[in-house]
């Protein structure tokens, strides 16, 4: 039997052990994936003792996805984005980024296109950098807005290679969303079990606006809530998990997964 695994700290709310479990299954693949609870002082042993044991690959969630940098061979895109997300063992230890593809399938599927569109992305850690990198590439016009400005700032400068990005802080957030099409939340508020927290709330929204939220757990999430009393239209984060686990599983097996098993493996969980 092949394991693989997801580290984080914390990493118990996490689904893709559901999601990734339902698609070696549906395979016939003899796999299983499993969360492991890891600190960023003990990454390396873990990703280290993870590739002696004979793992398959990693997924790496908060607050990892920075540090694996300094651990494993990250890819160009890795390095321009500057955060691993999944660790490949096929040829020594190779670091990956499948975030920011994760969110474009998203938006896409939901029926939402980034060229030209002014996108206020909230938080600036490692799914941010992914993000913004990957929807400034697309041609997006991308606003990261983070609570410490400086951090905002520094992301923006460190990913903007890739296109328009800028940085700054949430004190002008009514103007940043006015300004905005499309408003991503990329930040852990409003996670389980903090469920009834969030940046945005309604009277800041309108109902042309898209809100996007990247925390999958729970589903409807408060920022969800509060953009659908404004009318505005809303993706949840199950689609960016899957989409970002899909690429993960083609990259560790070299099989395409089944994107929508693994999508209600998740729903199911969920609700």
């Amino acid at each position: 039997m092949k394991l693989f695994g997801v580290l984080g700290d914390p990493v118990s709310h996490s689904l893709s052990p559901a999601m990734h479990n339902a698609a070696f299954k549906a395979l016939g693949m003899d796999c299983e994936y499993h969360a492991f609870r890891v600190s960023p002082d003990s990454l390396r042993d873990a990703i280290h003792g993870a590739f002696a044991l004979g793992f398959g690959g990693l997924n790496l969630t908060i607050p990892l996805k920075e540090k694996a940098l300094e651990i494993v061979k990250p890819t160009e895109l890795a390095k321009h984005i500057g955060a691993v997300n999944t660790v490949d063992f096929n040829n020594g230890m190779t670091g990956h980024n499948t975030d920011g593809i994760g969110a474009m399938k998203a938006l896409e599927g939901g029926g939402v296109h980034v060229k030209g569109k002014n996108v206020l992305l909230l938080g600036a850690g490692g799914a941010a950098r992914a993000i913004a990198f990957t929807l400034a590439a697309e041609g997006a016009i991308v606003t990261i807005a983070n609570r410490t400005p400086e951090r905002a700032i520094s992301l923006a400068k460190d990913v903007g290679s890739a296109g328009k990005i800028r940085g700054c802080g949430l004190e002008d957030l009514k103007d940043l969303i006015k300004n905005s099409d499309i408003l991503i939340n990329s930040t852990a508020i409003g996670m389980s079990p903090k469920v009834t927290e969030t940046i945005v709330t309604s009277d800041l929204m309108r109902r042309d606006l898209v809100v996007f939220d990247i925390v999958y757990n729970p589903l409807n999430t408060q920022l969800l809530q509060e953009a659908r009393k404004a009318g505005a239209k809303t993706i949840d984060g199950v689609m960016m998990l899957v989409y970002q686990g899909a690429e993960a599983f083609k990259i560790w097996t070299g099989k395409t997964p089944p994107v929508v098993l693994m999508e209600k493996a998740v729903r199911a969980r969920l609700s």
